[in-house]
């Protein structure tokens, strides 16, 4: 098999088991490695050991490029193949497979770790009909949040990603994915989204968030979020209570806020209420799900991915809707693109 496909399959399962950065880095930098070779020069040094003395190349990933030249599935892929198998998570497995996109994802040009084109490629793979871009905006200066210089580059990407062939990770072909233009934006401490509102008009979604003061009184909290929310150009209010549970960065609590308010301004202002699937968030936690549920909200099950193999954390998502009685008509992540981007344009 394709010896950079090889490498970028293994990074992605090893993505999606949650495995530790550096690890799956070593794949990704690999296959960055030898992508600019011809596959004739890749198979020539593996077979007289040149290939070890690449930058980029250890032991195991050497064993994995000789493995692939050699016409033979290496054997950790077949191995994570094997265990990847089965499902994530225990439950939903009905509503993920009514999801037909993401709209919460990051690459490279902020806090992500791999380019835009490998996220559209791993979404076709995992069947998504869309994923939305959405990275950073300029105040997240830890993300590498972009300027709207940046931004406006990043539209030219996406236009021409969506404009060319199919993506594909050497030798892993998709279903086309269609590239929504969006943006993380932050929603800053006077409730302004933190982008040029022109700029902001020319986005397919918007993913409003608080990432700063999340110990905040509730009062000021709430204020804030609710600036954020009656933004028209706010469709999704991200990770809404901030809080973490497990992970590498530790725990944090929930912010503090009026949720039956700031509810009630997502229902009034057709703004959806993300369901986010990473494990470290689960985030609205069960009781605020029956809240906005009771609201009338709707919801968007999203990855809130970082790397190619996260895209397929929605599992988790759709576990926990399903378990809160969300319907599926709800979730606007199952709704066809056409549905969603006529609902998410500018009323």
């Amino acid at each position: 098999m394709d010896a950079v496909a090889a490498l970028n399959e293994i990074a992605f399962w090893l993505e999606r088991g949650r495995a530790a950065t550096f690890k799956v880095q070593a794949f990704r930098k690999a296959a960055a490695a030898i992508s600019a070779l011809p596959p004739e020069e890749v198979a020539a040094r593996a077979g007289n050991g040149r290939l070890k003395s690449m930058k980029g190349i250890g032991d195991r990933t050497y064993q994995v490029i000789r493995q692939a030249v050699e016409g033979q599935v290496p054997e950790y892929l077949a191995d994570l193949r094997e265990k990847g198998a089965a499902p994530l998570a225990s439950g939903g497995a009905e509503l993920s497979g009514m999801l037909r996109g993401d709209l919460h994802s990051h690459s490279e040009w902020s806090d992500g770790g791999s380019p835009i084109e490998l996220m559209v490629a791993a979404a076709g793979v995992l069947g998504r009909e869309y994923l939305a871009l959405t990275d950073h905006s300029p105040n997240l200066t830890i993300a590498n949040g972009l300027s709207a210089e940046r931004l406006l580059r990043q539209l030219d990407v996406v236009e021409a990603i969506n404009a060319g062939p199919v993506p594909s990770d050497g030798g892993q072909p998709g279903r086309p994915v269609r590239l929504l233009a969006g943006i993380e934006v932050d929603i800053l401490e006077s409730g302004e989204l933190d982008q040029d509102p022109e700029l902001l008009d020319r986005l397919d979604i918007v993913v409003a968030s608080v990432h700063s003061k999340l110990r905040a009184d509730s009062r000021t909290m709430t204020r804030r979020m609710l600036g954020g929310i009656q933004d028209p150009h706010t469709n999704v209010l991200g990770h809404c209570t901030g809080r973490l549970v497990e992970g590498q960065r530790g725990t944090r609590p929930p912010s503090d806020f009026d949720a039956e308010a700031v509810f009630a301004a997502c229902a009034e202002h057709h703004v959806a209420v993300e369901i986010n699937s990473r494990p470290e968030r689960q985030d609205p936690p069960d009781p605020l799900i029956q809240l906005a549920l009771d609201a009338g909200c709707l919801f968007s099950i999203d990855s809130d991915a970082h790397a190619p193999g996260q895209l397929d954390f929605l599992q988790y998502g759709a576990e926990r809707a399903e378990k809160n009685g969300v319907p599926a008509d709800r979730i606007i992540t199952t709704w066809p693109v056409e549905r969603l981007l006529e609902w998410a344009a500018p009323q």
